[in-house]
């Protein structure tokens, strides 16, 4: 199930990233950072009165001349209004009603999406007053908020929930694997759909600024049918099209959402980046099985020891995700590209793999053996029993004494003797440790 899209949207210095850390750290949960995880302002997953949804800020814009801001805000606007299932809008109380705001506002009053006005930095029963004068953005009522000190929020997102699109579950053959595959623009997403189909199927777009949605084919290959999504369609070129980047990471959002199995495509020639970092980020957050696709391997010198001093980079950057396999790919001489479809399916077995309770706690008695439990405080931890509840990803439950004190450095020793049994090549693994007094609150 995909979780919907919420943007904000506004021109510089209303408080959009204001408004959109005060959400991360007031709401009621937040993804936790993993070490390795490389964030700042682009999205969080948000949960408000039990709703879930995936807020994208698109503040932090800098502008070289003043007579580029209303087209980046109309820019701005319209990519928005592409990706979102609600629209944000963000005004300044103490400015009061600009050239710009009008600007987005025809934009948005055009837009076949929901639009929640909220009126920033009304700090006072006077700034309160002052939100009137923006009914005349023909966008309905106005809300009024100080995102800075916390005012009006529940309201706002009492409103942005109403908006939001009733769940919707994502129709698909049970035994079809869905592959997405995400990236940075240009990194040869829709050139490897074309290489594996062996057709020009999608096409292959490097024009700055183009937005679509992802784009689904079907394709099979020895008996295994696949679904593959590309989220291609966009690339930055120069500064000036550095806003658009950060949407490329939305259509992303949204396939990963409805994947099995994440090709997260890496430029042979550029190595890990920073955007590579917070895509990889998500997938293995999501919980989704993950391959690295390093492409563009034919323009890379190579010597007997580059894959490896490759392999190591990529472990070093991308260390949340070490259990993801590496293929070194080119999809323009079509190197290695027949072992994608293989390596995809092997990952999504490992990722729907379920073990009998018998064999894993016959595994886990002998890793405590080995290396027994932490003790704190003159109280040692115990293990009674373990199972496994969900797949996709493997979801284990640790039943012991005190769950405080496990350790997360233990966590992560019985999460190497999972692998080590039993392989889980691809996949993460969720790990749930329960005491005896969550049971007993239960």
């Amino acid at each position: 199930m995909s979780k919907p899209i919420v943007a904000i949207v506004g021109r510089p210095n209303v408080g959009k990233s204001t408004l959109f850390n005060r959400i991360a750290q007031k709401r009621v949960s937040i993804v936790e950072d993993i070490p390795g995880v490389t964030r700042d302002r682009i999205y969080i997953d948000a949960e408000w009165l039990g709703h879930e949804f995936t807020m994208i800020d698109t503040g932090g814009i800098e502008l070289e001349t003043t007579d580029k801001i209303l087209t980046s805000m109309r820019h701005q606007a319209r990519l928005a209004i592409d990706e979102a299932d609600v629209v944000l809008f963000v005004v300044d109380a103490k400015a009061g009603m600009t050239g710009a705001d009008e600007e987005v506002a025809a934009i948005l009053r055009t837009a076949r999406k929901p639009v929640i006005l909220a009126v920033n930095k009304a700090d006072s029963a006077k700034d309160e007053l002052e939100t009137f004068e923006f009914y005349n953005l023909g966008l309905g009522e106005p809300s009024a908020i100080s995102a800075a000190n916390a005012l009006g929020l529940g309201d706002l997102l009492d409103r942005v929930i109403a908006a939001l699109p009733k769940e919707r579950e994502i129709a698909d053959e049970t035994d079809t694997i869905k592959v997405a595959f995400i990236g940075r623009p240009n990194v040869g997403k829709s050139s490897l759909v074309n290489a594996l189909l062996g057709e020009e199927r999608v096409i292959v777009s490097d024009i700055p600024g183009t937005t679509r949605d992802a784009i689904d084919t079907h394709y099979s290959k020895d008996g295994t049918d696949f679904i593959l999504i590309d989220t291609a369609g966009m690339r930055r070129k120069a500064k000036i099209d550095q806003p658009v980047e950060r949407y490329s990471v939305i259509r992303s959002l949204r396939a990963v959402d409805r994947a099995d199995v994440v090709l997260m495509l890496i430029d042979a020639v550029d190595g890990v980046t920073e955007q590579d970092k917070k895509i990889a980020g998500y997938a293995h957050e999501a919980g989704r099985a993950s391959i690295i696709v390093v492409n563009k391997w034919d323009l890379v010198d190579k010597d007997s020891k580059t894959t490896l001093r490759y392999t190591e980079n990529i472990r070093s950057e991308l260390g949340f995700m070490q259990y993801a396999p590496v293929l070194f790919v080119s999809a323009l001489t079509k190197q290695r590209v027949q072992r994608v479809s293989e390596l995809v399916k092997f990952v999504a077995d490992q990722h729907a793999m379920r073990v009998a309770t018998s064999v894993l706690n016959q595994v886990i008695e002998d890793a405590v053996a080995i290396n027994p439990p932490p003790s704190e405080r003159g109280r040692r931890l115990k293990i009674f029993y373990t199972t496994q509840p969900g797949v996709k990803p493997p979801t284990f439950v640790f039943f012991v004494n005190e769950a405080e004190i496990m350790h997360f450095s233990y966590l992560r020793d019985l999460e190497n003797k999972l692998r080590e049994a039993f392989g889980f090549e691809g996949t993460p693994l969720k790990l749930v440790v329960r005491g005896r007094k969550d049971k007993e609150e239960e």
